[in-house]
């Protein structure tokens, strides 16, 4: 379960640029939040969080103050700020700046490090150039704006504590493709058993009998070519076609296929078979879509 929040500032310049805004969204099973917003005319006070901040520029100059410097970050540039650290906001150039940014808890980023020792993580510096992390760090922000795909999300957080560790000065883990059969088996039974659930990767990997998603991770990829998530879509597309062509309409088949809504079933078709749900309903019934009441 997710919360959104946003927030629209208005600039009272007689001329303003666009207006600020904030969109935060909180994962609740993780505590996770992602933020995206655009600044012009806002500036943060100098300011701590209890969590880890890792995010990156989108597009501007974000000039912020931190560990005695003032730092520039330009797009594409990652930033990492550790709990407690003192830093502000403001933009560095005419136009604003725009960003995204996650905010890991304390208990959950220790936790993905726990199976390597080592003392009290930290960064070495706050200002990086890490596209790959910066790519991560986009990726499951927008995830975690789609909280209807749970597999999704928690793949696209993986991934950025996997390009973290590096920063944390922590091995990389091991992604060698070990297969078990058994582990791989049971967790593609319990997707076709369980289509419609929004089901989690750690849920998934109990339910499979994996050491934990990791473990389940690397044997679904060893054993079916692709991530539990991955390959979750593709049977609800499946189905989805099975229903469609029989002649029920897209938005019941979205409910009846796991999918948040006819439009989360019209972008995930449409990417996939090159038609929309309606179209391709049409072309195997010659019965075009309409409305719900005009049937």
């Amino acid at each position: 379960m997710t919360s959104v929040i946003t927030r629209t500032l208005t600039a009272t310049d007689p001329m303003p640029e666009p207006p600020d805004h904030v969109h935060l969204v909180r994962d609740e099973a993780t505590g996770v939040e992602a933020v995206r917003a655009r600044f012009a005319a806002h500036a943060y006070d100098a300011h701590r969080h209890d969590d880890w901040l890792v995010g990156v520029t989108e597009r501007g100059v974000q000039d912020f103050f931190c560990r005695g410097a003032r730092q520039r970050s330009t797009a594409g540039r990652v930033i990492l700020i550790e709990p407690d650290e003192a830093h502000d906001g403001q933009a560095g150039a005419p136009g604003g700046f725009a960003y995204r940014m996650l905010y890991l808890p304390q208990r959950w980023l220790r936790s993905g490090l726990a199976d390597v020792g080592g003392g009290d993580p930290g960064f070495a510096t706050c200002l990086h150039d890490d596209r790959a992390l910066g790519t991560a760090i986009h990726s499951a922000s927008a995830a975690l704006f789609q909280p209807d795909e749970r597999l999704a999300s928690d793949a696209a957080l993986d991934a950025v504590l996997l390009r973290l560790r590096p920063h944390f000065g922590r091995p990389v883990r091991t992604l060698a493709a070990r297969r078990d059969c058994r582990v791989a088996r049971r967790a593609r039974e319990f997707l076709h058993d369980t289509l419609t659930a929004n089901v989690g990767a750690d849920a998934l990997a109990r339910s499979a009998g994996a050491s934990d998603r990791f473990h389940l991770a690397r044997s679904f990829r060893a054993a079916y070519g692709t991530s539990p998530h991955a390959y979750l879509v593709q049977i609800r597309l499946v189905r989805a076609r099975h229903l469609l062509a029989s002649g029920e309409r897209p938005a019941d088949v979205a409910a009846a296929c796991g999918f948040a809504d006819q439009s989360h079933l019209g972008r995930r078709f449409r990417r996939a078979y090159g038609l929309t749900p309606a179209t391709y309903r049409a072309l195997c019934t010659g019965v075009p879509d309409r409305p719900a009441g005009n049937a």
